[in-house]
């Protein structure tokens, strides 16, 4: 990859390709250390006979705290790291743009270094960059003379991450004597010699010195002892210590738990905060949150103490560990995202498995994922049997690479039908995985808003959440056109039973329904009306006719009652009493059963035959008003399944249904009225005690107390029997 090679010390090469013809040359800084160090290379300032390093040209090359690698420029014009004066200048080991910080172009014409690539194997950092040999920036650059030996500094050393003070990386104070982390050395770029690099860089830790990444089941002793390099100056005294590697950057995953081994001591007890001092920082005045730990978590190696900490997808990608009582002792935890089933507790395959949905309540909340298993240029999940009249959550990469992640009410089929909301989203994030879409979010179970249409977009964990699904090749927010429909979408909803962990794939039972339907409708509507109508409007008829045509028709509707509700049970896999429709159906079918129970309990009349004991009389009152009751709750039941059946499918035709059961109704009331005033005529006519006053008659006198209501056996008398007469004459 380059032409020339120098061996500037045991940990540390620098690599370099000349290109005179445009004005440019590519170096490439190779050092065995590790991901937290620096490494600096670049020409000493012309004309002194001894070298020194200030004013040198350097570029400072390697590796942010999430493995990305950079290059700046910088210049050096004191032995100190880089200091802000009281005047607003900058002096030390600075970046160019410092300098000049004040000049809104300073940027573009100071800093000459561009990176070019970077990696890290086995312990050694390879960072490549390229800058001009003359470059347009006269105050701070050195020109790169290719016909003349040039004089160059280098140097390694632990990099200060920028923060808010000062947002750029700082190299610190190499610490060490000439020739082991810096050095001086005499090259001719011109030249392709090898300079004595013979073989690859050998570190002697082929991982990361100072990183750890934690591993599930394996859990990271802490410990305590001195400070000897800690990663962020000034140094305590003392310093925690994670499987005997001073204050390591520890690397862990969302959704992988993290098993701590506390034995730092009583006086260190470990806690995962947001602060970067730590040692509780109330005590300063200042706010932080925690995530795990506290004074219990303390220990000693004789009695170790154990914290599980648990990072989910709300956790920062940056926390820290530290003690409760002792400012700077631990240091950063950086939180990356694990694979998609360790952050969420439950996932399910959507239609037709090109959709894996995810999820976790928490509270008064839940968190949602969705992972696209193909590629497309963004991926829409919805909540309801279909896009149109949906609440619908949209995640896709725009032009300039950035996830976004939006939610959309959409009442129609068209680009102008599909309205984005104001839904109270967070911890939203979106990213494209070689092509597949994956996005993740959270937000409220229940909105707290009103008056907007996403005010009504409510989640209820305790019912079925009908998820639905769609893919496109691009999206964009604003007003959306026919390039953004979808190429391809879900045949059906999967219903999500969000506390069950499971989804299904939503069966059409509507015929299935519509059977259950029908049965309701002969019972209810047919069979049980007509046996309270025989027993009402029949009992002027000679004979048992009219409880013959009661008994028979109560129970065959009875019977088609409890088949079609054994149909819907079956067919449903199961029987809740959530909906409106499932109570009020319950409700009439008890009533109807407590009749047969009350059937079989009837007392008997008095001793006389004709007198209504207490006893029957209450019988009388119950058994007429739990019948109409049932009735007027079946009728009830009859209506709200039509209605819950339209909720569920939306068929076109339950407005037709609906008014045919009311014209029924209406039917059958004018029927009863019909009847009631023949019924009455007739009392009238035959002037019997129970028609002159108009009012209904708790009991017919004349039934014959043996016969059993569920089941006739009245006899009739043997009329062949002959019969003996005596006479006797009459006297006169």
């Amino acid at each position: 990859m380059f032409d020339s090679c120098a061996q500037l010390s045991p940990r540390l090469r620098v690599r370099w390709t000349l290109d005179e013809a445009s004005n440019s040359i590519d170096i490439g800084l190779e050092a065995a250390v590790g991901s937290e160090y620096y490494m600096a290379f670049g020409g000493a300032a012309p004309g002194p006979a001894e070298p020194s390093m200030i004013g040198a040209d350097v570029a400072v090359a390697g590796f942010t705290e999430d493995g990305i690698p950079f290059a700046d420029d910088y210049y050096i014009t004191k032995y100190s790291e880089c200091m802000m004066r009281t005047d607003g200048t900058a002096e030390g080991v600075c970046p160019d743009t410092i300098y000049d910080q004040h000049n809104d172009t300073a940027a573009g014409l100071v800093n000459n270094t561009r990176l070019v690539y970077g990696h890290r194997r086995d312990g050694v950092s390879f960072v490549r960059f390229s800058r001009p040999l003359v470059s347009p920036d006269k105050k701070y650059d050195v020109v790169v003379n290719a016909t003349i030996n040039m004089t160059v500094i280098w140097a390694i050393g632990l990099l200060r991450p920028p923060d808010s003070l000062r947002p750029y990386y700082l190299p610190l104070g190499h610490g060490a004597l000439a020739g082991t982390a810096f050095g001086f050395a005499t090259l001719n770029t011109s030249s392709t010699a090898s300079g004595g690099c013979v073989g690859p860089l050998d570190a002697e830790d082929k991982e990361d010195q100072d990183r750890i990444t934690a591993e599930r089941n394996t859990p990271l002793v802490v410990t305590a002892g001195p400070s000897l390099h800690y990663p962020n100056p000034p140094s305590p005294d003392k310093v925690l210590y994670i499987n005997k590697k001073e204050a390591p950057l520890l690397k862990v995953e969302r959704g992988v738990p993290v098993t701590f081994s506390v034995e730092a001591g009583h006086d260190a007890p470990l806690y995962i905060t947001s602060d970067a001092v730590g040692g509780n920082a109330t005590s300063r005045n200042a706010t932080e949150v925690v995530y795990a730990g506290g004074e219990s978590a303390e220990g000693v190696p004789a009695m170790p103490t154990e914290l599980v900490w648990l990072p989910d997808r709300n956790t920062p990608d940056v926390v820290y560990y530290q003690s409760l009582y002792g400012p700077k002792m631990g240091w950063k935890i950086q939180v990356v995202d694990g694979g998609l089933s360790d952050m969420y507790n439950n996932s399910v395959l959507l239609d037709d498995q090109q959709v894996t949905f995810f999820w976790t309540l928490s509270g008064d909340s839940i968190n949602i994922a969705a992972r696209g298993e193909r590629k497309s240029g963004y991926l829409a999940v919805g909540f309801g049997t279909a896009m149109v009249n949906s609440y619908a959550y949209v995640g896709w990469v725009d032009g300039n690479g950035t996830g976004r992640v939006s939610s959309y009410w959409i009442d129609g089929k068209d680009g102008a039908s599909v309205h984005e909301t104001r839904e109270n989203l967070t911890h939203t994030r979106c990213r494209s995985e070689n092509g597949e879409i994956v996005f993740e979010l959270t937000r409220p179970l229940s909105p707290s808003c009103s008056g907007r249409v996403e005010c009504k977009n409510i989640i209820d964990p305790t019912t079925p959440l009908k998820v639905i699904w769609a893919m496109g090749s691009q999206w964009s927010s604003g007003r959306l056109s026919v390039k953004n429909m979808h190429s391809v979408t879900s045949n059906r909803p999967v219903r999500v039973l969000l506390l069950a962990g499971t989804g299904e794939a939503e069966q059409d039972l509507r015929p299935v329904l519509a059977v259950h339907g029908f049965m309701m409708f002969v019972a209810w509507g047919l069979l049980l009306p007509g046996g309270v109508m025989a027993a009402r409007y029949l009992k002027h008829l000679k004979g048992d006719l009219w409880f013959q045509a009661h008994t028979y028709l109560q129970c065959s509707g009875m019977a088609v009652m409890f088949l079609g509700f054994l149909f819907a049970i079956a067919e449903l896999r199961g029987f809740s009493f959530k909906s409106t429709h499932a109570k009020i159906g319950a409700s009439a079918s008890v009533l109807a059963s407590l009749q047969l129970i009350n059937a079989y309990l009837r007392p008997h009349l008095a001793d006389n035959g004709e007198i209504l004991t207490r006893t029957r009389m209450i019988w009388e009152y119950l058994h007429i008003i739990t019948g109409r009751s049932a009735l007027v709750v079946g009728a009830i039941a009859l209506f709200t399944g039509l209605q819950h059946l339209g909720h569920r499918y939306g068929s076109k035709n339950i407005k037709g249904l609906t008014c045919g059961l009311i014209l029924w109704a209406v039917g059958v009331t004018l029927v009863v009225a019909y009847l009631e005033f023949m019924a009455a005529r007739r009392r009238r006519r035959d002037g019997g005690a129970d028609g002159l006053s108009g009012k209904w008659v708790l009991g017919n006198t004349d039934e014959d107390d043996s016969v059993d209501l569920l089941q006739s056996s009245k006899k009739e008398p043997d009329s062949t029997e002959p019969m003996e007469v005596e006479l006797e004459p009459l006297k006169g």
